[in-house]
């Protein structure tokens, strides 16, 4: 069977799984709309947490930038990877035993004003839909290849899928449902890289696979006989140099600016809103703990296989087309011509396909070949020569990584929405079922703005990611931190350090992305630190903001100090905030 044939069947198996998943666990509370009755296991929530936390951005667009940044692009890994581990460690079970809705609702109470509550509000508005950009983006670009349709019409039908599932289910069926998206990404991410590295290097594990030998069989896909019995990576290192590039394994991003993304990406990560409120699913404290180690396990799956994937992706690509008549173009690049995610231009006249450094549309530029770096996942079995029925699943698993974070960033907004402004600020008074209604609304408004953002994206699918990252590390994570741990940060303080961080980090990026974005270079940016990184400077401005204003202003009332103090002692109940 051809390969949109074997995608259609396995993405409509897939996707009637969700569907009847939503039904089964549709949400009939705000309890179980919000947190699903907090009553999900810790090995379901970390698996749904995985599925949650690897977006598109993961699956997609990770390892294409790794292939493109080489060395540079490990602060992608080491960002996320440890921003879970300060997640588990300061925020998760503190969180859980506060024990309420939403991370607004913990940011108006703790800092016992409304005004805190709705900059929290804002802030986690725009992060999601920053961040949910580039999930409909994602979608967008596996159905256009995949499944024969516009990037439009394949944002379109996302769109239908997780309003149904959003909508109806809330937090219930939104876990249920990223449990078995967990499922169908982690095993179309795995199948591919064991398959290719048994080809290349005839080891199984792609993780040791990439740092190993080429076989007979890795030389003859390779169509080069001398590359047998070299190291992979020297091959990719070589390669790398001869058409002009950096060798592959070196560093070119200034040392300050890796060290910066990472951190933004860190800190980003323990405060997104849409990964937090996970943890207030769970039947008890401990639990919030057990959860996010049982999503490192999960998510380490695939974090360690994707520098695999980039260097045998990195690496089929360039021997497969560099110096290749365009006659004679291999299928997959037909392929994927169509969608307009690669391309050639004869800039030279001689019919032949030459990968050179620079822009493919610059004419001072000797590249002819354009490749959209979302794409390297997606096209790496075919460029591999996989099974068909292997790429279809490559397919369905891009959409579910897609879909499962757009859901849980969707819910975050609809919370926002119904619970922080309706319930809480605009109509205290309103019944469950009324806030239920905003809820749906809510999430209905939120799905068909997101789409837009996957029409329109503003960025390549990672690249949007890390500025949602970004704007997450600057306005969450210092008023979360010091939350928990600093009894004397007052309201004064808390919203002061979230305005001038928030304003400070989208501004930077603006500035670099539509303000002057010929600027946009180490030459340009402020200290070297690009817009992926500047959300660590945004944190720094929070928290430096945060405690001038807090030592000349009130201190909090005394039942706010004892709500911090309870949170961090066990067996020690959380009293009940009161409104100020």
């Amino acid at each position: 069977m051809s390969i949109l044939v074997w995608t259609w069947i396995l993405t409509g198996l897939s996707f009637a799984v969700y569907i009847y998943v939503a039904y089964w666990a549709r949400a009939k509370t705000t309890g179980d709309f919000y947190v699903a009755e907090k009553s999900v296991p810790p090995l379901l929530n970390g698996m749904a947490t995985g599925a949650d936390w690897m977006s598109a951005a993961s699956f997609i667009s990770m390892a294409g930038l790794i292939s493109f940044l080489g060395r540079d692009g490990s602060y992608y890994l080491m960002g996320w990877t440890g921003g879970y581990v300060l997640l588990a460690l300061l925020f998760a079970p503190y969180l859980r035993k506060y024990g309420k809705f939403t991370i607004p609702q913990f940011i108006g109470d703790r800092y016992y004003s409304q005004t805190a509550r709705l900059i929290a509000l804002l802030c986690a508005i725009f992060v999601s839909f920053t961040y949910v950009a580039g999930q409909m983006r994602g979608v967008g670009v596996v159905f256009s290849r995949f499944m024969d349709v516009g990037i439009n019409t394949g944002v379109i039908i996302g769109m239908a899928l997780v309003f149904f599932y959003a909508t109806l289910g809330g937090m219930k069926g939104i876990t249920y449902t990223q449990v078995a998206q967990y499922v169908v990404l982690i095993t179309a991410y795995l199948i591919p890289a064991i398959f290719i590295s048994m080809h290349f290097t005839g080891n199984p594990v792609p993780q040791i696979g990439y740092g190993s030998q080429i076989t007979a069989e890795g030389a003859a896909l390779l169509n080069d006989p001398s590359t047998q019995g070299k190291y992979l990576l020297d091959v990719l290192d070589g390669l790398s140099k001869d058409l002009g590039f950096a060798a592959y394994t070196s560093g070119q991003r200034p040392m300050i600016d890796v060290f910066f993304i990472t951190f933004s990406l860190m800190i980003g990560t323990a405060g997104l809103p849409h990964i937090l409120i996970r943890f207030f699913t769970v039947p008890k404290i401990r639990d919030a703990r057990s959860s996010a180690g049982w999503a490192l396990i999960f998510i380490a799956l695939l974090y360690t296989t994707a520098p695999a994937v980039s260097v045998f992706a990195r690496t089929n690509f360039i021997k497969t087309v560099n110096n290749v008549e365009y006659v004679n173009a291999p299928s997959w690049f037909k392929n994927w011509e169509k969608t307009g995610l690669v391309g050639w231009k004869d800039k030279n006249g001689d019919g032949i396909m030459q990968i050179r450094p620079g822009k493919w549309d610059d004419p001072k530029s000797a590249n002819e070949v354009k490749i959209d770096q979302d794409i390297m996942v997606l096209a790496n079995p075919e460029i591999a020569k996989l099974p068909n029925w292997v790429v279809g699943l490559v397919g369905a698993g891009g959409l579910a990584a897609a879909l499962s974070t757009a859901a849980g960033l969707l819910l975050v907004i609809s919370a926002a929405i119904s619970h922080d402004l309706m319930k809480n600020i605009l109509k205290p008074s309103m019944s469950e079922r009324e806030e239920l209604w905003w809820a749906r609304g809510g999430a209905g408004v939120a799905v068909v703005i997101a789409g837009l953002f996957g029409i329109y994206p503003p960025g390549f699918v990672a690249q949007v990611v890390a500025f949602a990252f970004g704007l997450a590390a600057a306005s969450f994570f210092p008023a979360i931190l010091m939350g928990i741990f600093n009894k004397k940060m007052n309201k004064e303080g808390a919203i002061a350090g979230m305005v001038v961080g928030i304003v400070f980090t989208a501004a930077y990026i603006w500035w670099f992305k539509y303000g002057d974005p010929a600027s946009n270079n180490p030459a340009g940016w402020w200290l070297g630190i690009s817009p992926e990184g500047i959300g660590t400077v945004g944190a720094a401005l929070n928290f430096l903001t945060s405690y001038v204003v807090s030592k000349f202003t009130k201190e909090p009332p005394v039942e706010i100090q004892d709500l911090v103090g309870s949170l961090r002692y066990p067996g020690k109940e959380v009293p009940a905030a009161s409104s100020h």
